[in-house]
């Protein structure tokens, strides 16, 4: 190796986090953060904010620090650099992270205080015995697995080519894979596949999906009475943007960045939506298009309840003294103009990140409403990991009513 560092471990940016093997989290362990929340979180056995100023961590990126508060360059320069290295999306971006923080924190707890450039395969085979052979509830997915190492084979070939390790950590074999041009051999990790009666393949019926929704997220009873135990909020909206997945062919995240602007009108035309690069999945633009029924929706629902959302965010004075917004003059189907500028900026270069900082202004340049389509109870455009949370609730809910049923994103686009 060339170089060591820091045992790094981490939980999330939360108090009261259990460690993902069941055992409650030790207090030295190691924090996953965004920045906005680390600067706003409670007490810590060292100053968080102090070392994200230290290192210039960026707003809405993760990050990772060691049990004693440190800092790891090195692999946080890992982080920011996936982008360049093909995870170019908010959720895959995340979801690596996560996967090395939790090897991370596997190497420092159960493999002698390690470090992760001090791995071997030893390690590797030692943490899929307790990821996917433990008979708990903390087991997880063959395909969970297989996007963790995913994550560490690209940390590997990243080191690789940084020269911060002189040699592969894993041990890698060939095999044969069939593709459309026939068969090809690949170089896979030697302990990338699993057994495949861990992960059988889920088909959800269209008329399942109806039943998934109006149960998990509107709240229906099973034989559609009105559940009066149910508390939850924004049911109509939830299942709304289930929909629109449904419906479009969108991905969760394509269809979290959408703007109020990119809406087709109800009349006319074809419902057609442009989803730009910077939006869609490995960064391939395409359209998609709403049938009538989901564009009345999306409409009856910006009208009524998302205007009512805006409402009482203004009331309660929620967009007064925003730092950091984009302010929007004006916007069109497909381009807006920022209040200073009189270039018009196609939504096709606008990014996630920066889409949720777009806002409406008046003329005295005071925000009014963000551009988002869709706005949680504060009034601000909700992030993909808010649907993922609406849905696994749903999946529980349903659960609960013992109904066999339990649907993904992912398996918006593929009902049969």
């Amino acid at each position: 190796m060339k170089r060591t560092s820091s045992s790094t471990s981490t939980a999330t940016a939360r108090q009261g986090v259990v460690a993902p093997f069941g055992e409650p989290a030790p207090e030295a362990v190691v924090l996953l953060h965004r920045t906005a929340q680390a600067r706003a979180a409670g007490p810590w056995p060292f100053d968080a904010s102090a070392v994200l100023e230290r290192a210039g961590a960026c707003d809405g990126k993760c990050f990772i620090l060691g049990p004693d508060g440190s800092y790891d360059v090195q692999l946080n320069r890992f982080g920011r650099e996936l982008d360049s290295w093909g995870v170019r999306s908010d959720n895959g971006h995340e979801g690596y992270m996560r996967d090395i923080m939790l090897y991370c924190r596997f190497l420092h707890e159960s493999r002698g205080g390690k470090s992760i450039w001090e791995t071997d395969s030893a390690d590797l085979r030692a943490y899929k015995v307790v990821r996917m052979r433990m008979d708990d509830e903390n087991s997880i997915s063959a395909a969970t697995w297989r996007r963790s190492i995913a994550a560490l084979d690209k940390w590997v070939e990243w080191s690789l080519y940084e020269e911060l390790l002189d040699h592969e950590p894993f041990r890698y074999i060939d095999k044969t894979v069939m593709t459309p041009q026939g068969p090809k051999r690949v170089r896979v990790n030697a302990e990338y596949d699993v057994d495949d009666d861990q992960e059988p393949l889920h088909i959800v019926q269209f008329v399942d999906y109806l039943l998934w929704r109006n149960v998990g997220l509107r709240g229906e009873l099973p034989d559609g009475r009105p559940d009066p135990k149910w508390r939850g909020r924004h049911g109509e909206r939830n299942a709304l943007f289930a929909d629109s997945l449904v419906y479009t062919g969108m991905r969760l995240g394509e269809g979290a960045s959408l703007l109020t602007t990119e809406l087709p009108p109800v009349a006319g035309g074809r419902g057609e939506i442009y989803l730009a690069a910077q939006v869609a999945k490995r960064k391939k633009a395409r359209r998609v298009f709403g049938n009538r029924r989901t564009l009345r929706a999306w409409h009856h629902y910006l009208s009524i309840e998302r205007s009512a959302v805006v409402e009482r965010a203004r009331a309660r004075e929620q967009y007064v003294g925003l730092e950091e917004i984009v302010p929007v003059g004006r916007a069109g189907r497909h381009a807006l103009t920022v209040v200073g500028s009189s270039r018009a900026w196609a939504y096709s270069k606008i990014g996630v990140g920066v889409r949720r900082n777009l806002f409406r202004v008046d003329a005295a340049g005071l925000p009014r409403e963000p551009l988002a389509l869709w706005l949680g109870e504060d009034g601000f455009p909700l992030k993909p990991s808010t649907w993922q949370s609406a849905f696994r609730r749903a999946n529980e809910r349903c659960a609960s009513f013992g109904i066999d049923i339990e649907v993904s994103p992912h398996q918006f686009r593929c009902l049969v």
